[in-house]
């Protein structure tokens, strides 16, 4: 027998038709929508298929609703999100409600991104690259900069603790007994200009993110810090 799991995730009513929406533009199909006598949709994109029902007080701003999909093409899907919320909205959603986080290779051994819906669900999209077996436990890097990168993602994508996360990145940066390898460095200035960005602070995350640009990469750094410069392209433009 072959089980199926089919995550139910909360949906702020009126706002149903949006979030049904932003699937659709995800490459998702829509196989039951109904708006009376209560909010409820299905999506399903290939074997993904999630359910959402109406909740008329939900606040999508302190939404903590997520579900984890496993996929063994992260980079394809993370390019066709992007593609679809461009065309739907004319620009890729960064902030805000809704939004599509950059790729990022997690300490924990996965290569994933996060895609939140009008109402505030998060879906986190990865692929294992610790070379097979199950998900590693969450654990923090002990190398200084490392582990300062770890948990500054922790804090800005998982808690959304922005502030929090500024400040381990703020932190770091400032030590003078240790320096962070060139890739590091970019790592964590992209990061602290998003979180600037996420924080309103325009002309901070400008500064942030002229200074990432600024550090010379050899060929070989350039593709270990690929995912943080396509991210400063991204923030930059």
């Amino acid at each position: 027998m072959t089980e199926k799991t089919i995550p139910l995730l909360p949906c702020r009513t009126e706002l149903i038709q949006s979030v049904v929406d932003f699937y659709t533009a995800l490459g998702f199909e829509t196989t039951h929508l109904q708006k009376s006598p209560y909010a409820y949709a299905v999506v399903e994109r290939g074997a993904v298929e999630l359910q959402l029902y109406g909740m008329k007080d939900y606040d999508p701003a302190t939404s903590h609703s997520s579900c984890y999909v496993l996929t063994e093409d992260v980079d394809g899907l993370h390019a066709a999100f992007r593609s679809g919320l461009k065309a739907a909205y004319r620009r890729i959603p960064t902030r805000g409600l809704p939004r599509i986080g950059p790729l990022k290779d997690m300490s924990y051994g996965v290569r994933q991104f996060l895609a939140t819906d009008p109402t505030g669900n998060t879906i986190r999209v990865g692929q294992m690259i610790s070379g097979g077996g199950e998900e590693k436990p969450a654990t923090a890097p002990k190398e200084t900069f490392a582990r300062a990168l770890h948990m500054a993602d922790l804090f800005a994508d998982s808690k959304q603790d922005y502030p929090g996360a500024a400040k381990i990145i703020d932190r770091v940066l400032s030590l003078e007994d240790e320096q962070p390898t060139p890739v590091k460095r970019v790592q964590l200035l992209v990061l602290r200009g998003d979180i600037a960005q996420r924080l309103g602070d325009m002309e901070g995350a400008r500064g942030w993110l002229d200074e990432a640009g600024s550090v010379q990469l050899d060929a070989e750094e350039r593709e270990a810090a690929r995912d943080a410069l396509a991210r400063l392209s991204d923030l930059r433009g």
